[in-house]
């Protein structure tokens, strides 16, 4: 005797398309609020619990199922995606032209489509499979599981968009909208691909506990039993609540607050503590200068008059030693120097200068130009009297920026690559520069430039070979007033919360700011703003959860993405190929 269905019992898979919420206009109406809200969870509007939201909208568009079911999901899934990408890189567009911006948002929202296919496989496998009945427990248990199922799926795909093409673009995890939130303080346990897998599994949780709640509601039944119905909704969404704030008991304890560890900027007389959080007891700080030189002209041409960027910085540094701070070491931007010191007698001369002027080595962002061609973007600490005394060239040269691939290619579709007339070449060391101070202690430093903040590895290679802190020099100049810079900033504070390192993330135009080990801002600058900050950072040497697992979390849920869809595909063939015995 077949029992009847109760409110609490989703539809069979075969039937979920005739639901109007799943109806084909609605699911590309999902699919758009859905990439809404996931754009407005990142700076700068930085409502961070609308990636919950997004996730949740994005998993309702992708319900369809059916023989043609792959090809409909893909579309949606491309629509979300893109939706999210042209708004989020809008800065692509600033700093270039329409098509480089069109192609990268195209490109990234391909992996939505790539999404969409998988997961109306993956979703086959026994544990995910809609609920058909059998009590409440165990739908609620099938529930979860098909809930994890899609998470894996969704940060599989992420974890492949961050690797390729031309060694990918992790711009746009939901890793990076956590930085404010408890889930956020996921990322000391397990990186950036843990944070993303609970807002996913959680955005999925929240999303069937309203389903089932709107299916109760809509039911004509008695208040007892529409009370019961109800359970496994409610039980649902306290699982979503758990994933979601869980991480916040997370041990990244307080240590002894040494009095020196401040962090101040220019722009007014605040004070604020810069080593909320540890991971160890106390121990020695760096004093750090940050100078922001600004230019005068923003956009593309900023660099077009030569020494102005260089002479900015310098005025920068000269400042900085008006204030009589006993700095180790003052940090400038990529490209703060606008000419190679090691080439320009009269750039290395200044440098001297103002190095001995603040008592301190600099950091200088500058270009080489090698004599077998090509360009490496590199960070060098500048000594005075002895010049270069640590180098670190950019491993991840941005393409399409920086260097470009097919370039013949390409050129049919855009001129624009001719502006980068001397591709940049990838350096082969890892990004450390070690500091040796007055006392003869030598600090590593990460020095992780720009775009590289976003690339895990990179970050967690250079704390894993001893980096005591996290520099990221970067220029924005080209980018204007876009969200660009502060993107890139929760990235940094992300990364500082992953490693346990205080970080100062220093702009040649802004937005700088200087971060704590556990993530928090404790001073920023302005942007298209001459600024500098200074930061006592504690040194830490302890290497968190996350950096020590290396890649296996990343390599574990892209081979799992990878089975659960081979497997739902298998099952969806044995299951059309005995539907045709059948008949």
């Amino acid at each position: 005797m077949t029992r009847p269905a109760t409110p609490a019992d989703p539809a069979p898979a075969r039937a979920v398309h005739t639901a109007g919420w799943t109806s084909r206009p609605m699911t590309l109406l999902l699919a758009v609020a859905s990439g809404g809200c996931l754009w407005a969870a990142f700076p700068d509007v930085e409502a961070w619990p609308l990636a919950f939201v997004a996730v949740g909208l994005l998993y309702a568009a992708l319900r369809r199922d059916g023989r043609r079911a792959a090809a409909w999901n893909a579309l949606v899934g491309f629509v979300a995606m893109l939706t999210f990408w042209l708004p989020h890189i809008w800065w692509a567009n600033y700093a270039t032209d329409t098509v480089p911006w069109l192609a990268l948002s195209i490109l990234q929202a391909g992996f939505g489509a790539l999404l969409g296919a998988l997961w109306t496989w993956a979703r086959r496998v026994p544990w995910a499979r809609p609920v058909g009945g059998t009590g409440p427990t165990r739908s609620t248990a099938r529930a979860i599981g098909h809930a994890a199922t899609f998470a894996v799926v969704l940060v599989a795909v992420e974890q492949w968009r961050a690797e390729v093409p031309f060694g990918g673009f992790p711009w746009g995890r939901l890793a990076w909208t956590m930085v404010d939130a408890p889930t956020g303080r996921a990322a000391w346990l397990g990186g950036t691909t843990l944070v993303s897998l609970l807002v996913a599994f959680a955005g999925v949780l929240a999303a069937l506990a309203v389903g089932r709640a709107l299916a109760v509601l809509r039911a004509h039944a008695a208040a007892s039993s529409r009370a019961r119905a109800l359970l496994p909704a409610a039980v649902l969404l306290g699982a979503a609540a758990l994933v979601m704030l869980w991480p916040a008991l997370l041990p990244l304890p307080s240590g002894p607050q040494p009095p020196d560890s401040v962090a101040t900027s220019d722009l007014g007389d605040a004070v604020v503590d810069a080593d909320v959080a540890t991971h160890e007891t106390d121990g020695p700080v760096l004093l750090a200068g940050a100078v922001q030189g600004n230019v005068t002209e923003p956009g593309l041409g900023s660099f077009a008059n030569r020494a102005e960027v260089l002479n900015n910085h310098l005025d920068g540094t000269y400042a900085l030693a008006g204030r009589g701070e006993d700095l180790d070491v003052v940090l400038w931007p990529e490209n703060g120097s606008d000419l190679d010191p090691q080439e320009a007698r009269d750039v290395a001369d200044a440098l001297d200068a103002a190095a001995t002027a603040v008592d301190a080595p600099i950091l200088v962002g500058a270009q080489e130009y090698p004599a077998t061609g090509g360009r490496y973007n590199v960070s060098l600490l500048w000594q005075a009297g002895q010049g270069v005394t640590g180098r670190y060239a950019k491993q991840h040269p941005a393409p399409f920026g920086e260097y470009i691939p097919l370039r013949s290619f390409v050129r049919v579709f855009s001129d624009q690559v001719d502006r980068v007339t001397n591709d940049m070449l990838p350096g082969t060391e890892p990004a450390v520069v070690e500091l040796t101070r007055d006392d003869g202690s030598t600090v590593p430093m990460a020095t992780i430039i720009c775009f590289e903040v976003a690339y895990d590895e990179i970050v967690r290679d250079a704390v894993a070979r001893g980096a005591q802190l996290i520099v990221v020099p970067t220029n924005n100049a080209s980018f204007g007033d876009t969200a660009e810079s502060t993107q890139q900033l929760a990235m940094t504070r992300m990364q500082a919360i992953s490693t346990g390192r205080a970080a100062v993330q220093v702009s040649t135009v802004g937005v700088s700011g200087v971060v704590t080990p556990d993530g928090s801002l404790v001073a920023t600058t302005e942007l298209f703003t001459a600024d500098q900050l200074v930061a006592a950072l504690p040194l830490r040497t302890t290497l968190t959860p996350a950096v020590q697992a290396g890649y296996w979390p990343g390599w574990v849920v892209s081979a799992l993405g990878v089975a659960l869809a081979a497997t739902g595909l298998v099952a969806a063939v044995r299951e059309r190929r005995g539907s045709r015995d059948g008949r």
